[in-house]
């Protein structure tokens, strides 16, 4: 079963997301802070992580640096947004980036694609 990590500070865009997730047989954890992202990443082991670019705490760039130098240079992991800084996220490093509102039903092979 694929693990996937949701970060979002949006409690409702996560029970959203990772019921459909769970439905199509992911295995979820979610954080609401990027603080949070780095820790549960080390206990969880996701194969691909789903993440919100606007977060309380920091950016969804800081928390993609911050999983980079911290032993996830190789994870998969998509930013999603409602402005388009897919520029500024794919250079810092994100594999993909979702402009929101995006189909939920797209979302599931994207990470299927993504994790190989």
């Amino acid at each position: 079963m694929a693990k996937v990590m949701l970060v979002d500070d949006d409690r409702t865009t996560i029970k959203l997301i990772q019921t459909l997730l769970e439905l199509d047989g992911f295995e979820v954890a979610t954080a609401v802070s990027g603080g949070a992202s780095l820790p549960l990443a080390e206990s969880f082991h996701p194969d691909v992580v789903l993440l919100d670019y606007h977060l309380t705490d920091m950016t969804g760039i800081d928390v993609v640096r911050e999983l980079r130098a911290n032993g996830f240079a190789d994870l998969p992991i998509i930013i999603t947004s409602g402005l388009d800084v897919s520029y500024e996220t794919l250079n810092a490093g994100a594999n993909q980036f979702l402009l929101k509102p995006f189909e939920p039903d797209e979302l599931p092979n994207l990470l299927r694609q993504l994790i190989g």
